[in-house]
């Protein structure tokens, strides 16, 4: 045997298992520049192993879980992305963006209250001037909150759909859902209730996007056509009152002879009430939300301020300071307590609620501005 063929021969003897020594390890740099080459080149299987193997290296990678996670988003492998956005989230959690996907990840699997809380805060956070990301965003949380039954929570969202994305698979039905107090996804709409839902959702779409003359149309056809159904009512009495027509009150009252039980229709109708001045009947109709819905803020809140105007101070302030506290972050509750106290002459108790109502407000207005538009880049 020549000598070279014996030499190579003692070597891989030598070597651990009877192999060869293998090459060096990959370093980090050069991991992190291919991952990035092959997700520009569109290699997605290739650059998830890649970040996958570079984040072995440096976990405290927030770019790196920030690709590896939009990548395995787009790739409908949201199991899997959710992990991934954790770990970008633990290292920023001040990108909006992040949190966005986190929630648009947990309603795909179903989790919508994890879906609702996430997007949520992402959207507190900002999105900045990224127009898919805040329409999928919207989206999700819409659907989100109707399926969950938090039906008024759902009107902005719908609202911010309708003007500027009206064509999303779904927002017809969702809206639809909506007005009639249905906790379902759009996909899920019983057979029975399609076409009513589709009615009233095209209508209830037409409203929020201002097309207030079609919507008027199609309210009309569907109040001939459904005129003891409370919703129907409900839906079109609230379009005619923020058109401006004082006929809207009938439209309630009549939703609520049809369904004694709908607290909204009691609500609503109270509250235009006491935007025209009665008083009287607006606290019969909130006493009866009250007893219906005793944890719900807003008919603490009704009630209080018909109390207040009709000169029941002490029993007023009662139901406000209910109110607050059922709902603390709600600038209006502290606003309407403020004024109250005022009224009745306590004058550090209406300062303090009024530094609440403010700091809330602030709050509110320093949110973080957002993430830059480009994505998939990392905030």
């Amino acid at each position: 045997m020549p000598a070279a063929a014996l030499f190579s021969l003692v070597l891989l003897l030598a070597s651990p298992a009877g192999r060869a020594p293998s090459a060096p390890k990959e370093g980090f740099d050069a991991l992190a520049r291919r991952a990035g080459e092959a997700r520009d080149a569109g290699r997605t299987p290739e650059a998830v192993a890649l970040y996958r193997s570079a984040l072995e290296l440096r976990a405290g990678w927030d770019e790196g879980w920030w690709y590896l996670g939009v990548l395995l988003y787009e790739s409908r492998k949201c199991d899997e992305a959710e992990p991934a956005f954790e770990r970008f989230l633990a290292l920023k959690p001040q990108a909006g963006p992040g949190w966005v996907i986190r929630g648009v990840c947990a309603y795909d699997r179903g989790e919508f209250p994890k879906a609702i809380e996430w997007i949520r805060k992402g959207v507190d956070l900002g999105l900045g001037s990224n127009a898919e990301l805040q329409r999928v965003a919207a989206e999700r949380l819409a659907f989100g909150l109707v399926k969950t039954g938090q039906f008024e929570l759902a009107i902005q969202p719908l609202t911010l759909l309708a003007r500027l994305a009206p064509d999303v698979p779904g927002l017809v039905e969702a809206t639809g859902l909506a007005l009639l107090r249905l906790p379902y996804l759009p996909s899920e709409v019983p057979a029975e209730r399609r076409e009513l839902v589709r009615k009233l959702g095209r209508a209830g779409s037409l409203h929020l996007a201002r097309r207030g003359d079609e919507a008027a149309k199609l309210y009309e056809e569907l109040v001939a056509a459904h005129p003891d159904e409370p919703r129907v009512r409900y839906a079109y009495g609230v379009f005619l009152l923020r058109s401006g027509n004082d006929n809207g009150l009938a439209e309630l009252r009549r939703a609520v002879e049809l369904d004694p039980d709908d607290v909204m229709s009691r609500l609503e109708l109270a509250f235009e009430l006491l935007l025209h001045g009665d008083n009287t009947e607006a606290k019969e109709q909130a006493t009866k939300a009250v007893a219906r819905a005793p944890s719900l803020f807003a008919a603490h809140n009704a009630l209080g301020r018909a109390l207040v105007e009709l000169g029941e101070l002490d029993a007023g302030i009662r139901e406000l300071e209910e109110a607050v506290r059922l709902a603390p972050e709600s600038p209006e509750t502290h606003f309407t307590l403020a004024r109250a106290y005022a009224r009745a002459g306590r004058t550090e108790d209406a300062a303090r609620e009024r530094a609440a109502f403010s700091e809330i407000e602030e709050r509110r207005r320093a949110a973080p501005a957002g993430a830059p538009a480009t994505s998939p880049a990392p905030p």
